[in-house]
């Protein structure tokens, strides 16, 4: 067996969501606060079912303030959030019960459609509970019957907010704690779903009808300048799943979608494949031949095609022969393929563009 076969074989790493490490460093730093006495470890169970210990540091307390840090381990499958310091502080309040807040790193929503109403500190409402248990838990523990203040904190979240879609969500100055089961899976596809949806929930309460789904950023850049008329909130970057995002936007009450990209992961789109990860599908370049052919061109052209390196050197050599229809037609047979996969019932656009942002092909079909 080969080193590499080997090395696919090893089991993958989990990592800890950001909410784990924070229901983590909450349970240690209100155990500081009432025993006055350091505590270098945290175990707390996880909603995925098992309990896991976290390692503590940068512990400190007084009388009335107790806070500690751990650093977020997101296993084989690191995120933006991978080694981020997440840090509790916990004090003493003048009220009852536990009050549940975010400081510095820890962005603000300010938009509809989130599962935290705005306003509130991005702390989802699964890390929520499983902070507000914790901490619960060691007041009882101790019988201790007093109100307090929990903070969390991520000194790099603002910057790590960069690398992720919280902006355009509406949170703004820094991460979410986030996390449904307390660990990351490797290579989970999950969390950029689960992103995906909230951004097409964000777009409905704010009135939107019509969403854009791009592949990315180049993508979405050029989708923003062909329809200026909408709000930065209907643009949805969907990645590869493009079938998962059309069924969530019909779920959601979308009336119209517009579907945004280049030929390699459209070309794909034409063919009726609605998860356009070049792992899942490779581009075929038999069916881009075979549309070349539909739309007018010769044999030459269907030849040069099928020698083609890739969906995009295709779209340079039906570009190169004039061939203006080539475009038209995927972009006809994509959002006929889109609107099959809802069963109907709102209206699809297709937008072919070059790499520059050129639109190549433009067709819409209604469900």
């Amino acid at each position: 067996m080969s080193d590499d076969v080997e090395t696919e074989a090893q089991p993958l790493r989990h990592g800890y969501t950001t909410g784990a490490c924070a229901t983590a460093t909450a349970k240690a730093a209100v155990t500081m606060l009432i025993t006055q006495n350091k505590v270098e470890q945290a175990e707390i169970w996880l909603p995925a079912g098992f309990f896991h210990t976290f390692e503590l540091i940068e512990c400190e307390m007084t009388q009335d303030m107790a806070q500690c840090a751990t650093i977020k381990d997101g296993g084989d499958d690191p995120d933006a959030t991978h080694k981020a310091k997440i840090i509790c502080t916990v004090t003493w309040s003048g009220g009852e019960g536990i009050e549940l807040d975010g400081g510095i790193g820890v962005g603000r929503v300010t938009k509809p459609g989130l599962p935290v109403p705005v306003g509130e500190a991005a702390i989802n409402p699964v890390p929520r509970r499983m902070i507000t248990s914790a901490v619960q838990e060691v007041l009882n523990e101790y019988e201790v019957d007093r109100g307090v203040r929990v903070v969390i904190s991520v000194p790099d979240g603002e910057e790590i907010a960069k690398k992720t879609l919280n902006s355009r969500l509406g949170i703004l100055g820094g991460i979410s704690i986030l996390g449904t089961r307390g660990t990351v899976v490797p290579f989970s596809t999950s969390a950029y779903k689960a992103s995906i949806v909230q951004a097409i929930q964000v777009a409905k309460a704010t009135g939107c009808k019509h969403i854009v789904l791009t592949t990315g950023g180049s993508s979405e850049k050029y989708a923003m300048k062909l329809l200026p008329e909408l709000t930065e909130e209907a643009f949805v970057q969907m990645g590869d799943f493009v079938g998962f995002s059309l069924k969530h936007a019909k779920r959601l009450g979308m009336e119209r979608v517009s579907l945004i990209g280049m030929m390699g992961k459209f070309s794909k789109v034409a063919q009726g494949v609605m998860m356009v990860h070049s792992k899942s599908a490779p581009v075929d370049l038999n069916f881009l031949a075979g549309v070349a052919v539909q739309a007018g061109g010769d044999d030459a052209l269907r030849d040069a095609i099928l020698g083609a390196n890739t969906a995009s050197h295709a779209s340079d050599l039906a570009i190169e022969a004039g061939l203006e229809t080539y475009f038209q037609l995927l972009c006809k047979y994509a959002s006929e393929h889109a609107v099959s996969h809802v069963d109907g019932g709102m209206v699809v656009e297709t937008v072919l563009v070059t790499m520059k942002g050129d639109v190549l092909g433009r067709v819409e079909i209604v469900g």
